[in-house]
């Protein structure tokens, strides 16, 4: 649906050139949630704005729906458009405009007729929760439905994709989760392939298929979300993946368990919490697990969660346990004490 190949983009600035984009090469297929990750810099806003050549790259192909958009005429790229919308951090809407009108004007510059302009007012506003503030102004309206209405807008147009743009990034948490909850329900009931960009994990373990970590203009790590929150490999994808949990554990403390025994974090998926597997594991070993920390977030599909224990008992004991539990698809990592005063990795 959508394949970056070699995409660079440099900006000129007062202290030199910019390297915004540096052979950037990504595909996202058709009807997933394909998310870019990256802290203030990574080069995720320009990348975006490439994909309907907002920003056009100095190099590398822009090919959607397997046309190369850096080779069309102005006119022909004016058309390709139509098949991508896109949704901001800001909303973007026209503060002396009504709910409707904010839809309507940009339908009508398209050259519809006032019916079926109403026709996609109606059903686009009814499918974001809107269909009673036709006649609001913006002003009237919270960050959550401003962004409603802005996803609407883009949706008006029935595009193939739809491009994210920081588009949680100014709202509260809820807000945010009932946003992320639409994008879903967009994806999945009206097929749109949804591209996002982003600098929060939890958006990015809430809706994503796929996603991909940025870093100085390169995509420094790429796979299904499951496999990046399994076994990150790059240590700002640990960095991003760790964000989401807390477990912290004083040196001090750390270094006295491990002279009784071995700190490990215990990585899961599944509905499991990690308690069974634990018990059988006190049960065939000569060991006493104790938990020391524990979450569990909720990816698209399936939940990850991380337990922080601390095994008591015989060394040979604790190897055998660990084994076993590695054995049944736990992930199980030692706990570094230079580790200990941050987020347990």
């Amino acid at each position: 649906m959508i394949e970056l190949v070699g995409i660079s983009k440099t900006f000129n600035g007062k202290q030199g050139a910019i390297h915004a984009l540096r052979d950037v090469s990504l595909s996202v297929k058709k009807g997933e949630i394909y998310g870019v990750i990256g802290y203030s810099g990574a080069g995720k806003s320009t990348l975006i704005r490439c994909v309907n050549l907002l920003e056009k790259p100095d190099t590398g192909s822009v090919i959607v729906k397997d046309v190369d958009l850096t080779k069309l005429s102005t006119s022909n790229l004016r058309k390709a458009r139509g098949d991508i919308g896109m949704i901001f951090q800001g909303f973007n809407l026209l503060k002396t405009a009504t709910v409707y009108d904010n839809i309507a004007l940009p339908l009508k510059l398209t050259g519809l007729n006032k019916k079926e302009v109403e026709e996609r007012v109606e059903k686009y506003l009814k499918i974001v929760g809107l269909d009673e503030k036709h006649n609001a102004y913006p002003a009237e309206l919270s960050g959550g439905q401003k962004q409603r209405v802005a996803i609407a807008r883009a949706l008006s147009h029935e595009p193939e994709i739809l491009l994210s743009d920081e588009a949680t990034s100014a709202l509260d948490p809820d807000t945010t989760e009932a946003i992320l909850d639409l994008l879903l329900k967009i994806n999945k009931e009206l097929g749109i392939t949804i591209l996002l960009i982003t600098h929060e994990m939890n958006v990015i373990q809430r809706i994503c298929d796929r996603v991909a970590v940025m870093e100085n203009g390169e995509v420094i790590e790429e796979g299904k979300t499951k496999d990046i929150f399994t076994a990150p490999k790059h240590a700002t994808t640990k960095k991003f993946v760790n964000s989401l949990f807390s477990h912290k554990i004083p040196a001090d403390i750390l270094t006295s368990l491990n002279q009784t025994g071995q700190v490990a974090t215990l990585s899961f998926f599944g509905e499991s919490s990690g308690e069974p597997a634990l018990a059988l594991v006190s049960k065939k070993f000569d060991i006493y697990p104790n938990i020391l920390s524990g979450s569990i977030t909720q990816l698209k599909n399936e939940s990850f969660g991380q337990l922080v224990v601390h095994f008591k008992g015989d060394p040979a004991e604790i190897k055998k346990a660990i084994q076993f539990l590695k054995n049944d698809q736990v992930k199980v990592e030692g706990v570094k004490i230079s580790d200990a005063d941050t987020r347990v990795s």
